[in-house]
């Protein structure tokens, strides 16, 4: 064929709906120094899988996860639309992040994924080592995304492609075939807004090292503390994460390459589910407290919503419910006050706290006679002011 490999790749998955695609080089990775120095200043938090030893050696050496690699196909799957009004101006609203409404991507890229691997083989006609990942082993994706010329990382720390903006899931095929690698995206086009580090409420974005390599404090995120953190949301932080109830989009949503072009998908994989397109705080509430762990797991197992689990997704809804701090709150409350979780009553003691109405105040003395875990004690002492 007079077209090269690589120029019939990016058609194939283009063809498979990815929105772009590009090739990169497997040499050791250039960001080693740069992630050694983030997991030693302790801004992955709980992520203890970021920082094992055998996890960080595949990291930054791909013949780690396969022996012959010599390239990797990066793709893009974008997800991104436009709210039809600011949810988060609304906050008796439930603010679910964007990637998170519909379908679950480690179920729609990978498929994908492989047909890729099966076509390429049918297109070299021999059988061709590949490993598929979509978030789901130590990868560097965005550094691999950058080499293939996918985008540049910016200062929110996310891939941004300077025609479609940064709302896009990144898949890696790695391969054994030599391939032409994409040139990267050398210039820096965040040049000198600001506007992701400005809008960050909790301040989780610091900005760019001496080296110009952008630094998140994932403990400060509003994405970790909603769904990776396991345990309490810190108290100074709470009030900071308004009614977003499972991650955050903020730092895309105010950044202008999005305004301009960040587009939505052409296909319905991502489309959001009615129950977390902008729900309503309550409805949400009643709907986690009705359901047991088989229901949420039915519910949600096809969601990435199953990640925060039932507790973690009750702990947030309380703790929205709190910063909504209308009158309306307290039923939902006073119900999550009597969960078997720690986790859920403590925040709801938290939110009560904030409600401040009468009822809320009964609510809180009637568990306050009963509770005997030590931290909630603290949590409804605090939220009574006694």
């Amino acid at each position: 064929m007079s077209e090269p490999l690589e120029a019939r790749i990016k058609a194939r998955a283009r063809d498979l709906g990815f929105a772009g695609a590009g090739v990169a080089g497997v040499r050791p990775s250039e960001h080693q120094a740069l992630y050694e120095w983030w997991i030693g200043a302790d801004h992955h938090g709980e992520m203890s899988y970021l920082a094992r030893a055998d996890a960080r050696a595949r990291r930054y050496d791909l013949s780690g996860t396969l022996s012959d690699v010599r390239s990797a196909i990066v793709v893009a799957h974008e997800y991104g639309r436009p709210d039809p009004t600011d949810f988060a101006a609304d906050r008796a609203r439930a603010v679910v992040a964007r990637y998170a409404r519909g379908a679950d991507y480690h179920d729609a890229i990978p498929p994908r994924l492989r047909e890729l691997h099966r076509w390429l083989e049918a297109e070299v006609g021999h059988t061709v080592a590949a490993r598929p990942y979509v978030d789901t082993g130590p990868l560097l994706e965005r550094e691999l995304a950058w080499r293939a010329g996918l985008g540049w990382l910016a200062k929110n720390t996310m891939l941004i492609h300077p025609s479609r903006g940064s709302y896009f899931f990144l898949g890696v095929l790695l391969t054994d075939l030599e391939l032409k690698a994409d040139e990267p995206i050398a210039a820096d086009h965040c040049g000198t807004c600001v506007a992701c580090l400005e809008a960050c409420p909790t301040g989780a974005l610091l900005g760019r090292r001496e080296d110009g390599a952008p630094v998140m404090d994932a403990r400060r995120c509003i994405s970790y503390l909603t769904i990776e953190l396991r345990g309490a949301i810190p108290r100074d932080l709470r009030s900071l994460v308004g009614n977003r109830v499972f991650g955050c989009d903020i730092c895309q949503e105010v950044c202008p390459w999005n305004a301009k072009f960040a587009a939505g998908p052409e296909e319905a994989v991502y489309a959001p589910r009615a129950d977390l397109d902008g729900p309503s705080l309550v409805a949400l509430a009643d709907m986690l407290l009705a359901l047991d762990e088989d229901g949420f797991r039915a519910r949600f197992r096809r969601s990435p919503l199953w990640r925060a689990r039932r507790s973690g997704l009750l702990r947030n809804v309380c703790v929205a419910l709190g910063n909504w701090g209308a009158a309306e709150a307290v039923a939902p409350l006073e119900l999550a006050l009597a969960e078997p979780d720690p986790l859920v009553r403590g925040h709801a003691a938290w939110a009560l706290g904030r409600v401040g109405t009468d009822t809320a105040a009964a609510a809180l003395a009637v568990a306050s006679g009963s509770e005997t875990d030590p931290w909630v004690t603290e949590e409804l002492a605090l939220a009574s002011g006694t």
